[in-house]
């Protein structure tokens, strides 16, 4: 099968550097493009991660799923210095986004 494209307004100056890459390198301009195509695409496409195809297959296939993963940040910590100059922790609250 014979696809082609055609690329119209091209900058001058990126059809410049096309036509000085292929000669340098002894391709064709199209021969070149091809390449280049390519190259990006391969560099682009990307494998999912394990715990993505784990989960498309159990959750789509199986219906079973685990809960979303709950980051938790620091603790805030209120510290209360008193009338006896020693401090004495009052509170410490959970940070945003925590589940304690």
């Amino acid at each position: 099968m014979i696809t082609s494209i055609t690329v119209r307004d091209i900058d001058p100056g990126d059809k410049f550097w096309l036509r000085r890459e292929a000669r340098q390198t002894g391709k064709s301009m199209e021969e070149l493009v091809r390449r280049l195509i390519h190259e990006k695409r391969t560099k682009t496409e990307r494998r999912p991660k394990l715990s993505e195809a784990l989960a498309r297959y159990f959750v789509e296939k199986h219906g079973v799923g685990l809960p979303p993963r709950v980051r938790c940040s620091y603790k805030a910590l209120s510290i209360d210095l008193g009338n006896s100059g020693s401090p004495r922790l009052v509170s410490a609250l959970a940070g945003p986004g925590c589940c304690r």
